[in-house]
């Protein structure tokens, strides 16, 4: 595998005023979409199809494959919302692109409307980046004003407009079901499937629910090919990816890189681990994948090799923790995050979570049971494959890989507290114990 990055969506992030209209033009900006309007849409769709793009928001579904699933035009709308909540502890990626290159976004939902037959295009954005709202707002006003959205785009006689909103900031409307909801003005609960969006989605209108990267891919794809896609990645995980380094590494950030790459290279030209200290565990997809442990240094990043390893490539939140920091009150923080975000829905996550955040927060203060750990593990498995979507199924992910490769640490926490066996002067992360003890 080659260690050479693929700065693409990524290219002229270090420009002056890279978020505008002008630098995006100097960088082949909108070439795609001049291009893509004297294209079918059957053309565009099965490009998108040929080039293998799966989804980048997680789950890694084929994108060509969700556009064909759209019912044959029935003469009323059908809608492309992007889902920009990015929410998940540890992902990087969709925030710092819209904030640096929006118009590669704004492209992307311009050329992917136009496949699908969509007039009217919405961007759900995380409520609380509200720097990231203007932005994409001034984003859109100016593709408006160049004649990239609104009416006869170039002549073409396709109309489209965007429309950005801003969700209330709840971690469930990354759930497709549950931004929809968000979206038409109710509760963001996810919805019983099927009817899956496709059929029945925004305003019970066929309706293709994509992630901000996935979008914003589609413009490179068709201005170089399918094949030049291809050629990066893997067989099965074509393509380039932006990795998001965290933690204790010497220069944490966003890496554009081919698909398959593995940690070790990721490390390497991020300047290693932190001085005089070493890998102890990492998150190959964010908070809600299983954890790896050292062990899992040469993994390829791609889908099926994460999966064969036993977690998932989720949304490439790679968060590196070296030895000075204990896996219990790691794995603690992120169960509150899931408890606190569980829209209560169903019973499992609801209570499930509930309960691991009690056990967690027990083993954390040395204060567990002798019953602690297989409780943990009981709970877990009375979330995983019950819980109303993949909520729940993800907060259980952490636990049970921690407990698989640190039990250990586990155990002692049934009589000494976290702070005792990572002193705080031996961490970053954290001062004194009375500050995370608070």
């Amino acid at each position: 595998m080659s260690t050479t990055l693929t700065p693409i969506l990524t290219k002229f992030w270090d420009a002056p005023q890279s978020w505008t209209l002008q630098t995006y033009e100097q960088n082949e900006g909108y070439d795609a979409l001049k291009k893509a309007l004297g294209m079918s849409q059957e053309a565009l769709v099965n490009m998108t199809k040929d080039s293998g793009l799966r989804g980048r928001g997680g789950a890694g579904f084929p994108t060509g494959m969700k556009w064909g699933f759209l019912p044959k035009p029935d003469g009323g709308p059908r809608y492309l919302v992007v889902n920009a909540d990015e929410s998940e502890p540890g992902t990087c990626k969709d925030i710092p692109l819209m904030m640096a290159a929006p118009h590669f976004l704004i492209e992307g939902v311009a050329i992917t409307s136009f496949a699908i037959g969509c007039n009217h295009a919405f961007i759900y954005l995380r409520g609380e980046v509200v720097h990231v709202y203007r932005r994409l707002l001034r984003a859109v006003e100016e593709a408006y004003a160049a004649g990239h959205l609104g009416k006869n785009i170039h002549g073409s006689g396709y109309d489209l407009d965007v429309t950005v909103h801003a969700g209330a900031g709840a971690y469930i409307c990354g759930e497709e079901t549950a931004l929809l909801d968000s979206l038409e003005g109710r509760r963001g609960q996810p919805r019983l499937k099927p009817p899956f969006p496709a059929v029945a989605g925004l305003y019970a209108r066929p309706t293709v629910v994509n992630n901000v990267e996935s979008i914003a891919s589609v413009p490179p794809i068709l201005l170089h090919g399918s094949e030049w896609f291809k050629d990066m990645g893997t067989e099965k995980s074509t393509g380039f990816g932006i990795f998001s380094l965290s933690g204790h590494v010497t220069r944490p950030g966003q890496y554009e890189a081919p698909m398959g790459i593995t940690l070790r290279e990721l490390v390497d030209m991020a300047g290693g681990i932190r001085g005089g200290h070493e890998l102890k565990f990492w998150t190959p997809g964010g908070s809600s994948t299983p954890i790896f442990t050292a062990e899992h240094w040469d993994v390829p990043l791609d889908f099926e090799s994460v999966a064969a390893a036993g977690s998932m490539l989720g949304t490439r939140a790679l968060q590196i923790f070296d030895e000075t920091v204990s896996v219990v009150r790691a794995v603690s923080r992120w169960i509150d995050f899931y408890a606190h975000e569980s829209c209560g829905k169903c019973t499992p996550c609801r209570e499930g979570t509930f309960w691991l955040k009690q056990i967690m927060t027990r083993l954390e203060h040395g204060q567990g049971t002798q019953d602690d750990i297989d409780k943990l593990v009981d709970i877990c498995d009375n979330i995983l494959g019950r819980s109303f979507c993949a909520l729940g199924d993800g907060a259980t992910s952490p636990v049970t890989s921690a407990v698989q490769y640190f039990r250990e640490e586990f155990e002692a926490g049934m009589h000494t507290p976290w702070w005792e066996m990572f002193p705080p002067e031996r961490s970053v992360l954290f001062d004194t114990k009375e500050s995370v003890s608070a």
